[in-house]
């Protein structure tokens, strides 16, 4: 195995830990049954899971019926997939280059997009008339986090989320998908409340990354960290994020 492999392998199989650790949150399951309900999909109808990851949610989708086709651009994490999911449909493909479908979902991809509106285009392409659309995922600015020091949060989550392509793609669910000429739109917002530990390596990995861009010194990452583990022993740890559920339809 060449270094660059290591790397890409290590990369892929932290990616992987990150993914697994979030479907274990406490409303993570409720937030994609919400999803699925909202396509409003029967059985044989195709979906395609666009940004499919390790493929929890196509083989959940094939689970009550539906046609569900996965694309990831990420050749590691399609191996993944079908590693995981062997009897489902997973493709190489990013969010401008799609199978056709009469359902799309997309769950936490639109912040990692440097063109929402080109994905959009691609979705109105490949989608049946009358299809349904459904996006999730969470505005990078709202992380609303208790702590003794609210500058410093603030600078916090800021610099995280200056760090994806869109962080507030997810505000931005109805404008884009009415710009796009889909219709019956709507939007609507679920939000998490964590109290305890299980939230500490979302926090951790807000800081230190805020600390790998330069927005906030060692001594600043650490301390603030330290305070939100102390506040987890205590049961004074207090973190609600805010997940944006869209939905519309295909033009017919």
């Amino acid at each position: 195995m060449t270094k660059e492999t290591e790397q890409t392998s290590r990369s892929t199989g932290d990616l992987i830990a990150r993914l697994d650790a979030a479907d274990r949150l406490p409303g993570t399951e409720e937030l994609r049954e919400l999803s699925y309900d909202l396509l409003g999909a029967t059985a044989g109808t195709s979906v395609v899971d666009v940004g499919c990851g390790a493929g929890r949610a196509v083989a959940e989708l094939a689970g009550r019926g539906e046609r569900a086709i996965g694309v990831d651009p990420s050749a590691s994490m399609i191996a993944v997939a079908r590693g995981r999911w062997p009897e489902a449909d997973f493709r190489i493909a990013g969010a401008y280059e799609l199978p056709l479908a009469d359902g799309y979902r997309a769950d936490k991809v639109f912040h990692e997009l440097a063109d929402p509106d080109r994905a959009l285009a691609e979705a109105r392409r490949v989608l049946a008339p009358g299809g349904r659309i459904t996006l999730v995922g969470q505005d990078w600015d709202t992380i609303v986090v208790d702590s003794g020091d609210p500058d410093l949060t603030r600078t916090i989550v800021h610099a995280r989320a200056d760090l994806t392509a869109g962080p507030r793609a997810a505000r931005r669910y109805r404008n884009l998908l009415l710009d796009a000429r889909f219709g019956d739109v709507t939007v609507e917002v679920r939000t998490s409340v964590f109290t305890g530990p299980v939230i500490l390596p979302l926090l951790t990995g807000l800081a230190e990354r805020a600390c790998s861009a330069g927005a906030v010194t060692r001594e600043q990452a650490d301390g603030w960290i330290a305070e939100q583990r102390a506040r987890a022993g205590t049961d004074r740890l207090f973190l609600a994020l805010p997940v944006f559920v869209a939905a519309a339809t295909a033009p017919r």
